[in-house]
């Protein structure tokens, strides 16, 4: 296999420029996304170009501190933006975001690196920050799709919920239905992807691994572990935090609040 192809800033200009047609198509059909479409390209290119340098310092730091800040960092962005998506005026969820995903993640990354990849060192950056990356980005979206879902359907259900309460339910069983569509509609999305993966979509992960020169099966077979340990992570996530955003509705004497 040919090794991969090195970029400078030029070719990142010239790939810059579809945006920048993009952009000029936006305003003339005045979507009305143009700035917001030139403000996003301009982070794009920052935050990757300054996430690459940092990455590269801490690949060559290759110390355990260094890559578990790295994830703590990473860790703590996913759960502010999961909270802001759900309920941003309530902070007692923050706790629970964040609990969730560490959850999420120290199980899958602990068999990932324990039982499956085994590098020589358990903290190796090579591993350590790109499969917790990808981990905390998908658990994110679930999470903030699942937790969104359910607090809106209990504000929602506020009669129906006590009614079940009233007739001897507990708080759990009362919102028992919410809480699984809400599990569901945070899920279809991964299982959609699932359904197709290789037929419809090539995922970042084969396709950057091609490009850089590794024999396509070997590729495909590291998108395989990637798929399933996303999965896992998703599900771990979305029980952890629907289940606590359901407790947040109830006193302790199992009676409907606002959070």
């Amino acid at each position: 296999m040919n090794s991969l192809i090195s970029l400078d800033l030029f070719d990142v200009a010239l790939g810059l420029a579809l945006m920048a047609i993009a952009i000029a198509l936006a305003a003339w059909q005045r979507l009305g996304l143009a700035g917001q479409m030139a403000i996003a390209s301009l982070r794009t290119v920052l935050q990757l170009l300054v996430a690459g340098y940092f990455l590269a310092f801490v690949f060559d730091l290759n110390s355990p501190w260094a890559v578990l800040a790295v994830l703590i960092f990473m860790l703590s962005v996913a759960a502010i933006v999961t909270h802001n998506r759900i309920a941003p005026q309530h902070k007692p969820l923050f706790p629970i975001i964040w609990g969730s995903l560490l959850a999420g993640l120290f199980l899958t990354l602990s068999y990932i690196i324990i039982a499956i990849v085994q590098p020589q060192i358990w903290y190796s950056p090579q591993y350590l920050i790109p499969l917790g990356g990808m981990i905390l980005g998908n658990a994110m979206n679930t999470a903030a799709i699942s937790g969104e879902r359910l607090a809106s359907a209990i504000d929602r259900s506020a009669i129906e919920i006590e009614t079940h309460l009233s007739l001897g339910a507990t708080s759990q069983q009362a919102v028992a239905s919410y809480r699984k569509d809400a599990i569901r509609a945070g899920l279809i999305p991964l299982i959609n992807r699932m359904m197709v993966v290789g037929l419809v979509t090539l995922p970042g992960t084969l396709t950057g691994q091609v490009l850089s020169g590794v024999d396509p099966i070997d590729a495909a077979l590291y998108q395989i572990i990637i798929m399933f340990m996303v999965a896992f992570a998703e599900l771990v996530v979305v029980l952890l935090v629907t289940r606590g955003i359901s407790r947040q509705f109830f006193n302790p004497s199992e009676q409907l609040q606002g959070i």
